[in-house]
Parts: C-alpha cells; sequence; structure tokens
C-alpha cells in the first residue's frame, strides 16, 4: 500500500477530520446564506453553526447506534443484551424479526427524534445568535443530518433484522 493512500485511509478514519470537515463545511455554508448581511454577522453565524455541526457529527452516530439497539430486538438478542451494554457474543448473527412493532420503531424513531433534536437546536442556537438569515443557513446543515440520520439508520436496521 503506498504512502499516499494510507495517509488518505486514515485521514477518511480520523474522528478529528470528520469534526472539522463538518465545521467548515457548513460553517462555511452558513456564512455564505448570510452573505447579504454585515460580515460581522455572517462569520458569527458560519461560527455558530460551525460548532454545532462539528459537535453533531461527534454526536449523531453514535447516538444513532444506541437508538438502535435500545429499539431492535433482533440486534439486542444477538448480543444477549436484556438491558446493559453487553458485547457482542462470538459467532451469533441477528435473527430476522418479521415486522412488529419494535421493528418499525427501530427503522422510524431513531432518525426522527434525530431530526426533531437537530432542528431545535439549530433554531435555537441561531435565533439567540442573531443570525439573519436563520431558515438558509440551517437548510443544508437540517438536510445532510437528517439524510445521514435516515441512511445510516435503515443500514443498521438492515444489519440487524438479517437484510
Amino acid at each position: 500500500m503506498s504512502e499516499a493512500r494510507s495517509f488518505r485511509e486514515t485521514l477518511a478514519q480520523s474522528t478529528y477530520v470528520h469534526v472539522a470537515f463538518g465545521f467548515l463545511a457548513m460553517g462555511a455554508w452558513a456564512v455564505f446564506a448570510n452573505r447579504a448581511h454585515a460580515l460581522p454577522q455572517a462569520l458569527l453565524a458560519g461560527l455558530v453553526q460551525g460548532t454545532i455541526s462539528g459537535l453533531l457529527t461527534l454526536v449523531l452516530k453514535k447516538f444513532l447506534e444506541w437508538m438502535s439497539k435500545r429499539l431492535s430486538p433482533a440486534l439486542r438478542q444477538a448480543q444477549g443484551d436484556v438491558g446493559g451494554d453487553a458485547l457482542p457474543l462470538e459467532g451469533r448473527q441477528p435473527e430476522p424479526v418479521e415486522g412488529g412493532v419494535g421493528s418499525i420503531a427501530a427503522l422510524v424513531l431513531p432518525p426522527l427524534i434525530t431530526a426533531t433534536a437537530i432542528a431545535t437546536i439549530l433554531i435555537t442556537a441561531h435565533t439567540l445568535a442573531g443570525t439573519p438569515e436563520v431558515l438558509a443557513t440551517i437548510a443544508v446543515p437540517f438536510t445532510v443530518s437528517t439524510t445521514y440520520a435516515i441512511l445510516y439508520n435503515l443500514r443498521l436496521w438492515r444489519a440487524a433484522h438479517g437484510r
């Protein structure tokens, strides 16, 4: 493996890189969304959005995994979990669970909860910061984070249900 490829893979797996990318990309979007206003207002919107996006990048994946584990009977069964944070048992795969309220809840609730929380956090933070263009500022970060939550949770749900 070449050194360049190894370096690229290391960066792609680095939590710090992901957080920094979330901060820079979404912070830059917020500055752009507020470009028609005074520079200090646009920069504050960028700082607020960048900080929130960096923190969300850090927390969102772990929350989805935690919530999926709590709601998916198949995943809990495969991990031998009866309420704690048990580690997976060697060689056991989740048994497919067909339908059921727990199955639907594990598919729908985690992204719904994260989308609601993210919208609330973004609207509150930007309102308190005096961001001039709140809806334009949060449109891209909300869409990206919610899409990620839906797709990543779908992946977790499929794995838990043998699909």
